[in-house]
């Protein structure tokens, strides 16, 4: 089968069934390309996270285009990337189509309600999966917690966050990691 069909609808699959984002996606790529396809390793997967975070723009289509650039490289960047985008074109653009029929329906309303539940958990597990791949433990499990509370209580940008941690990982790196070893 054609490669480039392959990715495409490997990431058209995870794009119709995912709900809450691009985070929300982590556990379907996951599955797909790194468990059942094995295109990309579990640490490449890690390193891809971390690379599509870091940059601008929607974290799905960034991780999308980033596997599909290391497997084919433009053209699977494009498969991966319009694979990824279409089905959730699709779905508001019938939304948007259909959406003031629906929009007092209380049925419709219940089940957005159940959908909210399900959204946070398929967010939750892919952060707890990322904290034990990036080896957090007792000793570095504060990191993050402080990161988040100075975002949620303090109100910091995470901009100043992302600035801060990558100075404090390259001091880490040059000065304190090598007298370790």
């Amino acid at each position: 089968m054609n490669i480039y069909w392959e990715s495409f609808k490997t990431f058209f699959k995870i794009g119709i069934f995912t709900l809450g984002g691009g985070y929300a996606m982590i556990p379907l790529i996951e599955e797909e390309v790194v468990n059942k396809k094995q295109w990309v390793s579990k640490d490449e997967m890690l390193d891809l996270i971390a690379i599509a975070q870091s940059c601008p723009g929607v974290f799905a289509i960034n991780i999308a285009t980033f596997i599909g650039y290391k497997l084919h490289k433009t053209r699977g960047a494009i498969a991966t990337t319009v694979g990824t985008a279409l089905p959730s074109f699709l779905i508001i653009l019938a939304i948007a189509m259909f959406f003031s029929q629906f929009k007092d329906n209380p049925y419709v309303a219940a089940m957005f309600r159940g959908i909210r539940p399900a959204v946070v958990a398929l967010i939750a597990v892919p952060t707890f999966r990322l904290g034990q791949r990036a080896k957090l433990n007792w000793y570095t499990i504060w990191i993050p917690i402080v990161c988040a509370l100075a975002i949620w209580a303090l109100g910091v940008s995470p901009i100043y966050i992302i600035i801060i941690a990558a100075l404090a990982g390259y001091l880490y790196g040059m000065y304190i990691k090598p007298t370790e070893s």
